[in-house]
This record gives C-alpha cells, structure tokens and sequence, in this order.
C-alpha cells in the first residue's frame, strides 16, 4: 500500500497549485449556493409546513455541498483515465508495476481531496458569518459531526467507486464522455434537489440505491435531517454499497483487460 500512498501523496500536492482554478470554482459555487437559498426561501415563505425539510437544515445542506463539492460530484475527475484508455496509453499503466484499479482510485481520491481542501475554507467561513436566516448552523453535538465525517469520507468512495465503473466504460464504448453516468448520479444523489422533496413512493425506492450514499447521506446527517440510529443505518448502507461497487469495478477491470488491444508496439 506503501505505493499507493506515495501516489496520492504527490497527486495530492500537484492539485494544490491550481489555485486560479480553485478561485474561479469558488464565484461559482457561491452565486450557485445564494440562488438555490434565495429559491428555496421563496417556496417556505408561502407555506413552510409543506417541505420535508426544515429550512435551516436546507441552507446547511446547501452550504456543505458547495464546501465540498469536489468530494462528491461524479464529474470532473478522472479525464486522464479516460483519455488512457481511449488513446491506448493504458499500455504504459500496464507496464507499471501496481494495480491499475487501485492506480485510478488512489488518483481520484487525491484529486477530490486537493480541490476541497482549496476551497471548502474560504465557503465555510463566509457561510458562518451570513444573516441568520442564510447561516450555516454547527452541528448539534460531538456525535452529529462524528458521522458527518465518517459519512463523508465513505461518501466520497462511493462515489469514487461509482466514477470508476463509469471510466471502465470507455473500454466498450470508445467514448470519453458518459453523460447518463454524471445525470443519474447528480439527481438521484440529492445534487440537485435533496432526496427528501422526492415524491414519497419514488424516494423509498431511490433511498435503497446506491446513489442514496453518496452526497445524500452526509449532507443530510449534518444538517440534522438524519440523526442517531438512522445516521448510522445510513453508514451501514454506504458502506454495503462502496463493498458491492468495490468488488464489482475490480472484477470488470480485470475482464477488460483481457479484451484489450493495442495496436502497434
């Protein structure tokens, strides 16, 4: 493992010098979390007792995943896996001596890393200082933020995970762009609206999927939205999900490689 490590640990620090990047992801992410506050304090104002969701768990929700966005957004990441596999590169990948599997994992999970350790600071202490009604509130107790991270970090494999098989499929299809892999992670996850505002038959089913422990599960749980034995249930699905996708990915990999053909060399 000893390896792998070394390799998150420079992909790591590489990530850390895009900070114009960063910077311009940052004015993105905070027009982005205003407008869905401002729309969604539009809707409460008319009829709070219709949502889910009380609304200051809505704006924590909404800033936490601006703050960490990077960890759990199944796109932007992972273009140079699928640029290997694509041009053939993937043959110096499979002249090296580690797992190309746990190579991409590694990879990804440092690129995640650096982009949210360069702009989750800067969200976060803004999001402290807003009007009331806007603020991010702490978590409730020790316990409550125990999960959170515990969640997130299991979030974020999973997601991780998820991005992989959809990197294996550029090994069938040739293509470097699966938009129907990005759309149903970003919706079904809570990305775009949080899972509870589901229509109550859909969300039962979309709660038992894997996409339900992604973003869905740490946002919530810091929010406040889901707490004690649901919190850890949750946990418990994450982590059945990271196994299932984790055994699966390493099996579709190892099949792949067998019908892979490089031409010339």
């Amino acid at each position: 493992m000893k390896q792998y490590f070394s390799l998150f640990r420079i992909r790591f620090i590489n990530g850390l010098q895009y900070r114009a990047a960063a910077f311009a992801g940052l004015t993105t992410q905070f027009a982005w979390g205003f407008m869905e506050i401002l729309a969604f304090s539009a809707f409460y104002r008319a009829n709070p007792a219709a949502f889910p969701m009380e609304f200051s768990q809505l704006v924590s929700y909404v800033w936490i995943q601006q703050a960490f966005l990077a960890l759990f957004m199944p796109w932007g990441v992972g273009g140079n896996a699928v640029e290997a596999i694509v041009s053939g590169n993937i043959v110096y990948d499979l002249a090296r001596p580690m797992d190309i599997y746990n190579r991409w994992f590694f990879e990804t999970i440092a690129d995640r890393v650096s982009r949210a350790t360069l702009r989750c600071a800067p969200i976060l202490m803004v999001a402290f200082i807003l009007p009331p009604s806007f603020r991010m509130a702490l978590p409730s107790n020790l316990w409550q933020l125990s999960m959170f991270l515990i969640s997130a970090v299991s979030a974020m494999c999973v997601v991780t995970v998820y991005c992989l098989l959809d990197y294996m499929s550029a090994f069938y299809t040739m293509s470097r762009y699966s938009a129907i892999f990005v759309i149903l992670a970003d919706f079904l996850a809570g990305g775009v609206l949080p899972i509870p505002f589901f229509p109550a038959p859909f969300r039962k089913v979309v709660e038992l999927l894997p996409f339900a422990a992604m973003q869905n599960m740490p946002l919530r749980i810091y929010s406040g939205n889901i707490s004690g034995t649901d919190a850890v249930r949750g946990i418990g699905l994450q982590l059945f999900w990271l196994a299932v996708m984790l055994i699966f990915g390493k099996w579709l990999m190892k099949r792949s490689l067998k019908r892979t053909v490089t031409q010339g060399g």
